[in-house]
């Protein structure tokens, strides 16, 4: 039967101390939270103007005003709250709790009697409550302040916020289910919330509701048609004809094709694998593996990118993966991320860590200027300054991160999801404690402690100290990447046995007090090519070393990068760059070739070949040092 086959680490228990990581989580807790909590008080003058915290004081009376925003403006509000809760076991601070208490207390005012809680409605349109699913996303946003009041609890032991929102979830089911008002949310994620208010309380109807939602969605592809035809207005005139754009054009059982809006498709994802974990549904959970092998073999760019289009910020077909109109929105990462740890826990298959992986260290980070300050919705795998954001059909594909978006779902996921690091790193069940993730820290399990130190991803090194709280035999089962072909590993400095299952190597012996595993592999730096499928990189070759994606900007290696080649048998060396704007990441020097042709438009003139020296960054740090182009695919001779 599937179900959940570990624990989940105690985020409160873990501690991220790693050379890569830690900086980023810094940054999150000294610049992020505060900087977007300025944001969102409009304190920040030059960015788009965000009137999150103000809609909440408005909706509970306590300063007048209109709305302000997009109709799911509260979101911001509680991805901020979820990754300010997950900061507090980073680093406990007093003061930013104090503040983000005073957020909840005015949250809680902002609750009408019946629990019914969102701005816009309660402010502007109370009149139509619950009667435009589709387009104005109540779900989505009493999803997202479910997961705030989860977490909150979780690491604060406070209670608040979580009262306040089962009160909404009990609004929710007084509407919807079985015997009542017929609904399903137009953007995924209530799902997701109900679900992590069942794991914190225990009530099995927050499991039930979440199972609802998505037992229903595809049972009747014209309803959100009808919905709009019964209601008679509209908020951003969707087309509710476009089912495959909210993934209810079939039952979810029988989908089997990652169809629509990327980040809806990956939320509904992940809630789909958590309740057929819960509830032993093998259907759902099949429905899922085929979603996911459609996207990692069809509809994935190299760096874990999802989305190939900006029309509807979706999927669109096999093997459709344009570099230059990419999508591939940061939430788009981050939700699968989510959807790949739902499967890893069920599975124990490291096939899902490496997903994990691909994204956190490319897809996702790339999302965030280097200092913390500019984000990027949109994750291109090219830029062309003069084109990239400013022609039709490339408007959206910005070539520098800005400080804020009218739309503003992606910075704050990213803080949710750099701060929730440790609960990713680790997890155990009664035989065994899994490292998914070469990120250093330590680890206090119901079996042992563990420390984990890692010169990961710069390093092909990484070690255990394991204190065992127990005299009973268990396993500490390491993630392997799938890259990683050999591996050399030792306990106490002597030959270990292990097994390998499913990517991970299994470590079984009875632990002492400081026993110490050492894993040591090369890192190797890899050509990477694309299925002959793929259009948009014919000819081309990408660089990867470790876990990182690799890419070319023109500081580095002048104009036009397209008239440069990349040689076949020339190799590729990592080097410390000096490049400030960099902060000392490793770059990849080698040789390659540059075209140069006549100065005609055409010419019978075949290029001539120079010779000319070559760099590439990691993927993530592009765009820190001024406008330029950017390739991730390079042509090779």
């Amino acid at each position: 039967m599937v179900r959940k086959q570990v624990r989940m680490a105690n985020l409160k228990k873990t501690v991220i101390r790693d050379p890569f990581w830690s900086e980023k989580q810094r940054l999150i807790t000294d610049t992020v939270i505060p900087y977007q909590e300025k944001i969102l008080n409009d304190e920040i003058p030059g960015v788009e103007k965000s009137h999150a915290f103000a809609n909440f004081r408005i909706a509970a009376g306590l300063e007048e005003g209109e709305f302000y925003g997009m109709v799911f403006q509260d979101s911001d509000v509680a991805k901020w709250l979820e990754g300010v809760a997950y900061s507090l076991a980073v680093k406990p601070d007093a003061e930013l709790e104090a503040r983000a208490d005073a957020v909840i207390d005015v949250i809680a005012q902002a609750q009408q009697p019946d629990g019914y809680l969102n701005t816009y409605f309660t402010i502007k349109e109370p009149e139509h409550r619950y009667q435009n699913l589709h387009e104005c996303h109540e779900l989505y946003c009493a999803g997202h302040m479910m997961e705030a009041a989860a977490a909150y609890y979780e690491v604060t032991g406070k209670d608040k916020l979580l009262r306040v929102m089962e009160a909404m979830a009990d609004n929710i089911a007084a509407h919807f289910g079985p015997g009542k008002a017929f609904g399903i949310p137009g953007h995924q994620e209530i799902e997701i919330g109900l679900m992590r208010l069942y794991h914190v309380t225990g009530k099995e109807a927050y499991r039930d509701l979440a199972e609802y939602f998505l037992d229903s969605r595809g049972t009747d592809p014209e309803w959100f048609a009808k919905e709009k035809e019964k209601r008679g207005w509209t908020h951003f005139d969707l087309d509710p004809a476009d089912t495959k754009y909210n993934q209810s054009f079939a039952p979810v059982r029988e989908q089997t094709k990652a169809e629509g809006h990327a980040v809806r498709a990956v939320y509904m994802y992940t809630a789909m694998a958590d309740v057929a974990a819960a509830t032993g549904d093998e259907a759902m959970f099949h429905a899922c593996e085929t979603l996911w092998n459609n996207i990692v073999e069809k509809r994935m760019y190299v760096t874990g990118g999802i989305g190939s289009t900006v029309e509807g910020e979706a999927f669109s077909v096999d093997y459709d993966l344009p570099n230059d109109t990419v999508y591939a929105e940061t939430c788009a990462s981050i939700g699968f991320v989510f959807f790949n740890k739902q499967m890893l826990d069920i599975t124990l298959d490291g096939k899902y860590a490496d997903l994990m992986e691909l994204e956190l260290y490319n897809g996702v980070i790339s999302g965030m200027q280097l200092d913390g300050r500019r984000f990027f919705y949109v994750n291109p795998l090219e830029v062309n300054p003069g084109i990239s954001g400013e022609l039709f059909g490339f408007r959206h594909v910005l070539p520098q991160r800005p400080g804020w978006y009218a739309c503003a779902c992606c910075p704050p996921n990213v803080v949710r999801m750099l701060t929730s690091l440790g609960k990713y790193v680790w997890s155990e069940n009664e035989e065994t404690v899994f490292a998914n993730l070469f990120i250093g820290g330590e680890a206090d399990l119901d079996k042992a402690r563990v420390h984990m130190d890692s010169g990961y991803p710069w390093e092909g090194r990484v070690s255990y100290t394991v204190e065992s709280k127990t005299a009973e035999r268990f396993s500490l089962a390491i993630h392997i990447p799938a890259y990683i072909k050999e591996f050399t590993v030792t306990v106490n400095g002597g030959k270990a046995a292990y097994e390998m299952k499913k990517g991970f190597c299994y470590l079984t012996r009875s632990w002492g007090a400081g026993d110490r595993v050492e894993l040591s592999f090369e890192l190797p730096v890899r050509r990477v090519y694309a299925n002959s499928a793929v259009r948009a990189d014919a000819g081309c070759v990408a660089l990867k070393r470790g876990p990182l994606v690799y890419c070319f900007e023109g500081r580095d290696n002048g104009e036009e990068l397209q008239a440069l080649r990349l040689l076949p048998e020339s190799a590729f060396v990592p080097c410390r760059t000096e490049d400030a704007g960099l902060r000392g990441n490793l770059v990849l020097k080698g040789n390659g070739i540059r075209m140069v042709t006549s100065e005609g438009l055409y010419s019978e003139e075949p290029p001539k070949a120079e010779k000319a020296e070559l760099t590439a960054i990691p993927y993530y740090s592009w765009g820190n040092r001024g406008l330029n182009q950017m390739r991730v695919w390079m042509l090779e001779k």
